[in-house]
């Protein structure tokens, strides 16, 4: 199949970027083929996001989103910042100490899910043609080097790699440009800063893994509206990250814990860090007698200004989070992804306006790009995270609140962090083990009856989607060295270590509780895993988060 423009993913970014394209389109009176493939179930099945968000650029792609019944109803009416010091104290900030990126008057608590499930029925009422269910699984290239489209996953492939009865092909779908809105740490990304070497010029790029869980509560203990982030305990020495509790509509409450994985020790696990988080007082006041109903977990890309590649390649381009245009002084990246996919549509119509045929580098975007508001917003909070990086939370935070609300991210220097998250990690037998309190049923769960709350469903008799490099690596070299990480940084149950018939350590892999938050593929010592798409629409399937 053949399109004017095929979009990879449907986030916010791509489907900003088809909205746009067939906007332009129609004002010009011009017929514009646009195609958007997703690799879950139905669209917004693997979005996941806290979500406080800024409408700046729906405001400028749908300024009637409210008249169009856009799920962006909940405003803030409260913000809150605390610094927790042990497991049942904490101090509330002062609003004068907080920087001011963490402020969010005017900004809406959402459900990111149902808010793209709506980006995707505005695009088809534009006829942009949205097909969920078919991933992406690999990239085409013409004879000079140049992306000419991609082509989806086989399906009904058995696990021994032989085709089933049900066996269908995957299919080619070609276009004149393909936009990569895959999300944080793409497959087809990864390929193409690789192949392009689009990161030359930046630093390494860093990321954080978000747990999310949505609860009903008790209405008397529920206040529409409120914003509640902090950092500090659990998390200790090197261990950046904070947590984040919204007060969403109908009694439900958003709360999550953000652990950067940059982190040192292999022994640490952020799922159990987020359990036992929940446990004090600041946050169990909320959730204490409510009822967890669903939960999940994504990578985040949050290197900021400083780490993002160079977003251009022949026949194509790399927007939002697949790029890292979150700005993670804000904890926010949807404004920012929307608005570099907007951007891309606009690059790539007007070459297209011309009679472009495809395959050309648009050196257009990023003269568009290093103008936007989007890119000036991730220059001055730059030094946001190597600052936490390199001095702490403590001195980190207070370098911030002198860049951000005295010098408005204006100081004459930039910081650098040029450590690979993969590359933090020490041996286990130089770090403390750490004793995670056994569940209580009520406020922490494990990881199972979590992953069940996912809706994590896969094809059982398919090949494995997380390929080992060297599939003798992590009992051979992780297990003695890190005490094989995979086991807790995984927060789906996906990695263990088991004995076989003869009593001898194996490693396992339960694929099929995958929730393709990528964080194997991130942080795994050796980089020994990669992630590749499964069958489509396997995965989780998000509701309202």
């Amino acid at each position: 199949m053949e399109f004017d423009v095929l979009i990879v993913g449907a986030g916010p970014s791509g489907l900003a970027a088809a909205i746009r394209l067939k906007q332009q389109a129609n004002e010009a009176g011009q017929e514009l083929e646009v195609c958007v493939v997703e690799k879950g179930s139905e669209v917004g099945a693997h979005i996941l996001s806290g979500a406080v968000i800024e409408t700046r650029a729906l405001d400028e792609l749908i300024p009637d989103w409210k008249d169009k019944g856009a799920p962006v109803t909940t405003q803030v009416t409260k913000d809150e910042v605390y610094l927790l010091k042990n497991e049942t104290s904490g101090t509330k900030l002062p609003g004068f100490a907080v920087p001011k990126t963490m402020h969010n008057h005017g900004n809406y608590i959402v459900s990111l899910g149902n808010l793209v499930r709506w980006l995707g029925e505005q695009a088809e009422e534009l006829e942009v043609n949205v097909f969920p269910g078919f991933p992406a699984a690999s990239i085409i290239y013409g004879d000079q080097g140049e992306v000419q489209g991609v082509i989806t996953g086989d399906m009904g492939i058995g696990a021994d790699g032989e085709p089933k009865d049900s066996f269908e092909p995957g299919m080619e779908l070609r276009a004149k440009y393909t936009l990569f809105t895959e999300g944080c740490r793409g497959h087809l990304g990864k390929e193409l800063i690789s192949q392009y070497k689009l990161d030359t010029d930046a630093d390494p790029q860093h990321y954080g893994i978000g747990i999310k869980e949505l609860w009903d509560i008790d209405p008397d203990k529920h206040q529409q509206g409120l914003v509640v982030h902090g950092s500090g305990w659990p998390l200790s020495g090197d261990t950046a990250g904070g947590f984040f509790l919204y007060h969403d509509e109908n009694n439900q409450v958003e709360v999550g814990l953000i652990v950067d994985l940059s982190y040192s020790n292999p022994h640490l696990s952020p799922f159990d860090e987020f359990q036992r988080m929940k446990h004090h007082p600041v946050i169990k006041q909320y959730l204490e007698g409510g009822k967890r109903v669903s939960y999940g977990a994504r990578a985040i890309t949050k290197g900021g200004y400083n780490c993002l590649p160079k977003m251009t390649f022949p026949g194509g381009l790399l927007i939002g989070c697949d790029a890292g245009t979150l700005n993670f002084a804000k904890i926010k990246g949807v404004h920012t992804a929307m608005k570099s996919g907007m951007l891309g549509a606009e690059a790539v119509f007007e070459a297209l306006a011309k009679g472009d045929e495809g395959g050309a580098e648009l050196t257009a975007y990023n003269d568009k790009w290093e103008s936007s508001w989007a890119n000036q917003e991730l220059k001055q909070s730059r030094n946001f995270g190597p600052a936490m990086h390199k001095y702490g939370t403590f001195l980190g935070g207070a370098f911030n609140f002198i860049d951000q609300n005295i010098f408005g991210g204006k100081l004459p220097i930039t910081l650098h962090d040029t450590k690979k998250d993969h590359e933090a990690l020490k041996p286990a037998s130089e770090c403390e083990k750490i004793d995670y309190p056994k569940p209580d049923g009520k406020l922490s769960f494990d990881k199972l009856s979590s992953v069940f709350l996912s809706n994590a469903v896969h094809e059982e008799d398919q090949p494995c989607h997380l390929r080992l490099k060297d599939p003798e690596l992590p009992i051979r070299d992780n297990l003695p060295k890190y005490d094989e990480p995979a086991q807790r940084y995984c927060p789906a149950g996906v990695y263990e270590v088991v004995e076989d018939d003869a009593g001898n350590p194996k490693f396992q892999i339960n694929f099929s509780n995958c929730v393709h938050c990528k964080t194997c593929d991130i942080k795994d010592p050796a980089q020994n895993i990669t992630w590749v798409t499964p069958e489509g629409g396997g995965g989780p399937t998000y509701p309202n988060m």
